[in-house]
């Protein structure tokens, strides 16, 4: 929680500083008497002016009298004690507002009011530095996307904000949906709390397209916290959280106009428009529509290498500051979006001449709502009291597979026999509706070396879900058809958490937290974490965490990608939840190389799974079996990543590092590499700005090592435990470079994605015959659609 302390002038802080170090003060102030009390605010609008400068002028024969001052609080008020004079003239000054003398009597003062007017404005001062991307200052290990990284490459949306970075691996699903995915330590992205404004969001049903949901122009930065983090965010943290910030009402552009177009025919315009209504209140709308609209099909298999796709997007913030420690904010959100892919010549329509080819839709419709209110003690700076409210209806529909069944299907010799109809269509819809609350209490043991948080929250989640493929098994009744393809699950989860943390203002910070969880369906969950800060020497920080998350999964959203393929789905009954063991460190280094800052960052983190839901690709070539992992087994991810940042010439940032990533899983009773994730990664990003930032270039290059692969036409011939070495695909590189010309409000920008015009020879296996058993759009690897050029503009009033 904030407190208005933040804003307090520095100019006045530093005099009151300087005047109390006068020697003698202590004693001018021991020999004082009668205390004047009062507070000092703005003339016209009443409003509390903290740190104000109150002096008693010195008229005394002995010029070298000590001075006696203060300063007014966060709420205008002040006490000053004074000297024993008949009458005494106090002067009041605050930067930005003519100063005023007042002439108190000796006895009998009343309580002063002083309003003081508005002076001449300054001219504006703007001081510009690059921060470390690593902070120096949390005691979990945190990387920064800066508003700047943001505009180092397209940002059209939040998947490709993490384009020069490291840490974040973004994959493509598939080659029929364009959908995007997070890695972070090697784990998908729903492994990770992905956050906005600090409260969890875009979770559950929505994970499939969520990157595409959030549009790059409205973030102002985005924190990846690689770790469990704090048990303040929930329980379902295992892997890290990312957290994005978007834009503050009171502190943004009053307008940024964002406009983009590539040469396959996508465009996307995005408008920002703040508004400071009055001291108190402000709002910001953002607003984001990207469309594309052509077919294009550079590869030559007949499917289109990206879908038609149409988004409408908005949001809008209102922010409330009283001044007196009370703040609030209220944003709501709505997103309209549809997208076909699949064959070149499929139309969503009721024509059978299209429908005879391979397609897939999705719409989706989602409105999410959310209000923060808090209140900080004016005298208290640390202690706070918060509520924070958010609820979400999102809603989906997909078709895969329209066409005309044009094989015969032998049944796998493990499952029941099915017929097929002659007309096949895979449907998965959704819906998913969601309410938290927290409230959330703030203070300190003592001092401020000693803070606690802590709070109750509950969570409301209900979903519903139909998968059906056309499949009609003869040993099955119709209660059991229905049970198979619909999917039903409320969850009610009251939640009580505490966390504790120790700052010996030195050189150690401790944070530890507890959380404990009642859940309707799987009963009591306790979540401990643990976050250890300790500064070895003053560049050096060492950093130990530990922690258990929790989740319950969503298998086919989970798994969305594998609906474009042949296989069937087999889902478990009765699936148990998730829950794994986080434990890891960092070591950062800050250095200065060739005269300038640099920093070094090495981490470690091993992710072990106590359970988890596994989706098994390898065992079955026309099967996708979900299940929980078998007793015995055991899947874990270890992370290594090393990291250099250094600026060798002025104004040329240069990063690079490499990151070893050991997943493993048990399937059919063998411990293998989880598909499509790849052991050795290389990262390298140049980055040139010119004075005043005129022209700005970025140059990044991604090297990606060999990554197993579960294709459906694998031979899979091999017996449970047995020993095998799945298909590798080979090792690429994919290179990027942009550049931006710098005007007083205009910026223009032009880049090349896939710089070499590398491509996946086959993203599409059996594409010839997308009808048929071979068929997989799922085993991505590479790109799609090879090289990509694009440029834009961005236009901003401050």
């Amino acid at each position: 929680m904030k407190s208005t302390c933040g804003s307090l002038p520095l100019l006045p802080l530093v005099m009151v500083a300087l005047v109390s170090l006068r020697p003698g003060a202590a004693a001018a102030q021991s020999s004082a008497i009668a205390p004047v009390r009062g507070e000092v605010t703005e003339a016209g609008k009443g409003t509390p002016l903290p740190g104000a400068v109150l002096r008693w002028l010195n008229d005394a024969p002995d010029a070298n009298a000590p001075v006696i001052t203060t300063n007014s609080d966060e709420a205008g008020r002040f006490t000053l004690v004074r000297p024993a004079r008949a009458a005494s003239r106090l002067v009041v000054q605050a930067l930005g507002y003519r100063p005023d003398t007042l002439v108190v009597a000796a006895t009998g003062a009343p309580y002063l009011r002083v309003a003081l007017r508005a002076g001449q404005e300054l001219g504006e001062v703007v001081v510009t530095a690059r921060g470390p991307a690593y902070s120096a200052l949390t005691p979990a290990n945190v990387q920064v996307i800066s508003s700047r990284d943001l505009t180092k490459s397209a940002c059209c949306n939040l998947a490709e904000s993490f384009e020069t970075n490291a840490s974040v691996e973004v994959t493509t699903s598939d080659a029929v949906s364009g959908a995007k995915q997070i890695q972070l330590l090697g784990l998908d992205g729903s492994y990770s709390l992905l956050t906005v404004d600090n409260q969890p969001a875009l979770r559950g049903l929505a994970a499939p397209y969520r990157l595409g949901y959030l549009a790059g122009p409205w973030i102002e930065s985005i924190e990846i916290i690689k770790g469990t983090g704090s048990v303040v965010n929930g329980y379902e943290a295992i892997s890290g959280q990312v957290n994005v910030k978007l834009k503050e009402p009171d502190k943004t552009d009053q307008l940024l106009f964002n406009m983009y177009g590539n040469d396959l025919g996508k465009f996307d315009v995005n408008l920002n428009a703040s508004a400071r209504i009055n001291p108190k209140w402000s709002t910001v709308l953002l607003l984001h529509t990207d469309y594309l609209g052509n077919r294009v099909d550079r590869n030559n298999d007949q499917f289109l290498d990206l879908p038609l796709a149409t988004q409408f997007n908005a949001f809008n913030k209102w922010k409330y500051l009283s001044g007196r420690g009370l703040v609030s904010e209220v944003g709501l959100g709505a997103l309209r979006e549809t997208r076909q892919g699949g064959q070149l010549g499929f139309r969503d329509t009721g024509d059978a001449a299209f429908r005879q080819h391979y397609g897939t839709t999705q719409a989706t419709t989602r409105y999410t709502g959310y209000a923060k209110t808090s209140y900080t003690w004016p005298s208290r700076p640390f202690q706070s009291l918060g509520l924070l409210l958010s609820g979400t209806d999102h809603d989906f529909t997909s078709r895969y597979s329209y066409g005309y069944q044009t094989y015969h299907v032998d049944p796998d010799p493990t499952r029941p026999p099915y017929l097929v109809s002659n007309r096949t269509s895979r449907r998965y819809d959704g819906s998913q509706r969601t309410g938290l609350a927290t409230l959330l209490f703030q203070s300190a043991l003592g001092n401020t070396a000693h803070v606690y948080r802590t709070g109750l929250s509950f969570l409301y989640d209900d979903y519903k879900e139909l998968l059906s493929d056309g499949r009609t098994y003869l040993t099955e009744t119709p209660a059991e058809a229905y049970a198979r393809e619909h999917r039903a699950r409320r969850e009610l989860v009251p939640g009580a958490f505490a966390e504790y943390t120790y700052q010996n203002s030195r050189n150690l910070t401790v944070v530890a937290g507890l959380r404990t969880d009642r859940h309707n369906l799987y009963g009591w969950q306790v979540t401990p974490r643990l976050n250890l800060k300790y500064d070895v020497a003053k560049n050096t920080v060492l950093r130990l965490a530990a922690g258990r998350g929790f989740r319950v999964a969503n298998p086919i959203a989970d798994n969305a990608a594998m609906l474009a393929s042949a296989r069937e789905f087999v889902i478990g009954p009765n699936l148990r939840p998730e829950k794994a063991w986080n434990v890891g460190g960092s070591a950062t280094q800050y250095f200065t190389a060739l005269g300038r800052p640099a920093t070094f960052i090495t981490d470690y983190y091993h992710t072990d799974f106590q359970n988890q839901v596994v989706a098994d690709m390898y065992t079955s070539p026309s099967l996708i079996e979900i299940n929980n992992l078998v007793p015995g087994g055991r899947s874990f991810s270890r992370s290594l990543q090393a990291e250099l940042q250094i600026e060798p010439l002025k104004g040329l940032q240069v990063k690079g590092a490499y990151k070893y990533l050991a997943v493993r899983t048990t399937y059919d009773n063998i411990l293998l590499p989880k598909p499509l994730t790849p052991a050795h990664r290389a990262f390298l990003n140049l980055g040139y700005a010119s004075a005043f930032d005129k022209w700005r270039g970025d140059f990044t290059v991604q090297w990606f090592g060999q990554r197993p692969l579960a294709h459906v036409s694998s031979a899979h011939a091999h017996g449970s435990g047995q020993e095998y070495t799945p298909e590798m695909a080979p090792r690429y590189a994919a290179l990027n470079a942009q550049v931006t010309r710098a005007f007083k409000r205009l910026e223009l920008y032009a880049g090349v994605e896939n710089l070499t015009n590398y491509r996946q020879p086959n993203p599409i296996e059996g594409a010839a015959t997308p009808f048929g058993p071979t068929f997989d759009a799922a085993m991505v690897w590479g790109p799609v659609f090879g090289r990509l050029t694009y440029g834009g503009l961005r236009y901003r009033i401050e």
